[in-house]
């Protein structure tokens, strides 16, 4: 995993965090109210339960390209024409994209072929150079 991914993650788990102390304190603030025993108003807890969800969805968003890039990476590496090429592969949303300088168009053909049957990818983009001989 690449030191950017690592760090979209981690901002991902902190603001996860922030969130579900936030809905914390706001069910606290309603639970310690007017409000009569048993009979607490779900309204802020749902809200703070609807952001936490928005969160944990965008964080499995990220979680899930990162394990896409990994599964990418993983498949280049096993083809032995393209272990040795510097190919780097970034992924949002499902759509991944390969980046740097291949020796040939043979090369550049296979390493789009395998990134795309890579399962989970919607599709592949091709920022590959072909170097000049």
């Amino acid at each position: 995993m690449n030191s950017r991914t690592r760090m979209q993650c981690l901002a991902l788990f902190a603001a996860t965090t922030v969130l579900f102390a936030a809905g914390c304190d706001q069910r606290n603030a309603t639970t310690g109210s007017t409000a009569t025993p048993g009979t607490a108003s779900t309204a802020p807890a749902s809200t703070a339960g609807d952001k936490m969800a928005n969160a944990t969805h965008k964080a499995g968003d990220k979680i899930d390209d990162a394990a896409l890039t990994t599964k990418v990476k993983t498949a280049l590496m096993a083809e032995p024409g393209l272990r040795s090429l510097e190919i780097n592969v970034d992924t949002r949303d499902n759509i991944v994209t390969l980046n740097g300088t291949v020796d040939s168009q043979e090369k550049k053909q296979r390493a789009m072929q395998i990134a795309q049957k890579v399962e989970g990818v919607k599709s592949v983009s091709d920022n590959l150079v072909v170097k000049s001989s």
